[in-house]
Formats: C-alpha cells, sequence, structure tokens
C-alpha cells in the first residue's frame, strides 16, 4: 500500500515538472509551502533567482479553473489576486504570482497594529462590493442560495453529533433543516440588499500584505476559488467572527459599522439580521467541517477551533431571530454535547 502511494506522489512530481519545463521554469527547485484544509498545496518555485508558486490542484478532486475564473474577475475589479503565469488546466497545474509569506495572521503575531489590518480587510470588501455593483452582469458563478446553505448547515447534524454520540433520527434531522430554510430563504431573498462576489474565506489566514502597492490593492487575496454569488453580509462574518482566531468585540462592532457607513442606501436591519444568521450558519458548517476533516481526512488539528465555535455559535444563537434555532438545540443538544469531539475516525453514516 506504501509502495503504492509513494508511487503515485513520484508520477504527481514528474507532472509537475514537466509543467514548469514547458512553461519556462525547468529545473526549478520545489518547497511545499502550504497544504490545506482541501486537497489543493502549493509550492514555491524558485528558478535563477525568480519565485513564483505552484498550485497543484488534482483534477479528479479540485477545479483550477474556478480559480482562474475568480482570479480574473478579481483582477477586472482593480483587487489583488496572485496573477496567473501559466496554466495546464487538465493536468490541475497553475503557476502563479508568489505575495511572498506575510499573511495577516503572521503580521498579527509580529505586532502589526491589529485595527489597520482589518480597517484594510473591511475596505478592500468595500470596494469589491462596490465594483461588483457597478461591473454588470456576473458570468459564470453560481448562486449561494438556500438550497447550498442548507447542504452546508447539515454538516453539523450528520458529522457532529454522531461524533459527540448524539445522533438524530431522521425527524428530528428535517426539523433542523426545515427551521434553517425558514431563517436563511428572508436572508437570500432580500430584496433590499444586492447580491455581490462571495469568497467564501474571507479570514487573516487567507490576506496578505503587499506592501508595495497602495490603498485596498495592498490586500492579496488568497483561497477564492470556491467563490459564489450571495449576501454581502458573508464574507464580512467570515473576517470578524473567525473559526480560528479572536476578535475583540469592540473591534468587530466597529468594523461593522465601518462596514455599513460605505453603503447608506442599505436596509441597516436587513443586514443586521444577515449578518447574524449567515454566522450562526457558517459555524454551524465549520463545526460539522473540522469534525469531518478530523474523523474522515485524518486532520484533528482542526478540532481545537470547536470550542470557540460554540462560543460564537452561542452569541448568534442569542439574537431574537434565531430563538427557533436555539429552541430546537436545546431539545436535542444538551450542553455536555457541545464539546470538541474525539479524532477517532468512524463511520457516521453521513454522506461526503
Amino acid at each position: 500500500m506504501k509502495q503504492g502511494v509513494n508511487s503515485t506522489e513520484e508520477q504527481r512530481q514528474a507532472t509537475a515538472h514537466a509543467f514548469l519545463r514547458d512553461c519556462g521554469w525547468g529545473g526549478a527547485e520545489l518547497g511545499l509551502l502550504a497544504a490545506d484544509a482541501s486537497f489543493r498545496r502549493y509550492f514555491r518555485v524558485h528558478q535563477d533567482g525568480k519565485q513564483a508558486v505552484l498550485m497543484d490542484a488534482p483534477p479528479q478532486k479540485e477545479n483550477a479553473a474556478a480559480y482562474l475564473h475568480v482570479a480574473t474577475q478579481l483582477a477586472t475589479l482593480g483587487l489583488s489576486a496572485p496573477r496567473i503565469l501559466a496554466q495546464d488546466l487538465q493536468q490541475g497545474f497553475l503557476l502563479l504570482e508568489d505575495f511572498g509569506d506575510r499573511t495577516f495572521t503572521r503580521a498579527l503575531a509580529e505586532g502589526a497594529d491589529e485595527q489597520a489590518l482589518y480597517d484594510l480587510a473591511v475596505d478592500t470588501l468595500i470596494a469589491m462590493h462596490t465594483r461588483w455593483q457597478g461591473a454588470g452582469e456576473a458570468h459564470g458563478l453560481a448562486s449561494y442560495d438556500t438550497d447550498r446553505l442548507l447542504e452546508e448547515a447539515a454538516l453539523f447534524v450528520d458529522w457532529y453529533l454522531p461524533a459527540v454520540g448524539h445522533p438524530l433520527s431522521t425527524a428530528a434531522r428535517a426539523d433542523y433543516l426545515a427551521i434553517w430554510r425558514t431563517l436563511l430563504d428572508p436572508v437570500v431573498n432580500q430584496v433590499s440588499l444586492p447580491s455581490v462576489l462571495v469568497l467564501r474565506d474571507y479570514h487573516v489566514d487567507n490576506l496578505m500584505i503587499l506592501p508595495q502597492r497602495d490603498g485596498v490593492a495592498a490586500c492579496g487575496l488568497l483561497d477564492f476559488q470556491d467563490a459564489l454569488l450571495g449576501a454581502p453580509a458573508y464574507d464580512l462574518v467570515s473576517l470578524l467572527r473567525d473559526a480560528r482566531r479572536d476578535v475583540p468585540a469592540g473591534l468587530q462592532a466597529r468594523e461593522l459599522e465601518r462596514y455599513l457607513a460605505a453603503f447608506p442606501d442599505w436596509s441597516p436591519e436587513a443586514f443586521q439580521r444577515a449578518y447574524w444568521t449567515l454566522g450562526a450558519q457558517r459555524n454551524a458548517k465549520i463545526i460539522g467541517i473540522f469534525t469531518r476533516l478530523a474523523r474522515r481526512d485524518g486532520k484533528p488539528r482542526y478540532l481545537d477551533h470547536i470550542p470557540r465555535l460554540w462560543r460564537l455559535f452561542g452569541e448568534e444563537l442569542a439574537r431574537p431571530e434565531l430563538a427557533p434555532l436555539r429552541d430546537w438545540l436545546e431539545r436535542h443538544v444538551p450542553p455536555p454535547a457541545r464539546r470538541r469531539p474525539d479524532s477517532n475516525p468512524v463511520s457516521t453514516g453521513a454522506s461526503t
């Protein structure tokens, strides 16, 4: 078995080097830069004093074309997505501009001005959403509709609850999804708020500092290949109610006010409803995803974030508009079950 895995990896590496040779980077040195929660991997490529980033997105499991498409959309909006230097979509390779190593996360750990970085991140969202509305009809992006949001919310009951010893009956699961539908439909179909480009993983791990650029172009964007058209509150929720990092409550409030001030014609009440509802949906989803990463994919480190996610989820559930979901959880998920699950791989019966 091990020999088969090694053989597959060696073959993939040989294919990568052939791609690099064909696009003028023959003999380049590769060093693993990052591997994320998906099947993508990133390598830093060095050749004769030049460097770039190789995205390895196996076509059986990933969609490099989606990354290319969204990167093009972002560039059209004047935002900083990595330039595509070369591509082989059939093999699942992209050669990308190298933004360096200074993510917002690293800068914050080094003592950078937290408020200034979050201001830049929010200003980038404001620019993205303002320019998107003025760009005319979007092409080739699906909608972040209720059905898609429900599929994500189901990860909580299909993966997390069995992992903490509380699998649901069919009726209870159906009740959970019915409640979510009543909560999400008004958000998705809110006519007073526009649909915008939603990157879906907009947080400090995926934002880069580009000091040689001005304004919002100084904010480099990563991990946007799953972008959809949806509610403008979603990416702001991703940033301010971060699954991996505690954002001070005062800073959250400040940045929410900063964002809304840029759109005085929008209904603040509709936006707040969307913000807190999508926050709850996102945290339910991520609790399920992180459990699945641990128990199906052997990545237990994600479970360390579960206590934070429950804390955020609890803050959202305190909102009056989310009372039906809060009541359901009180009936079906007792406090002892709201914990970090163990990481032992098990068969949950959940779909993949």
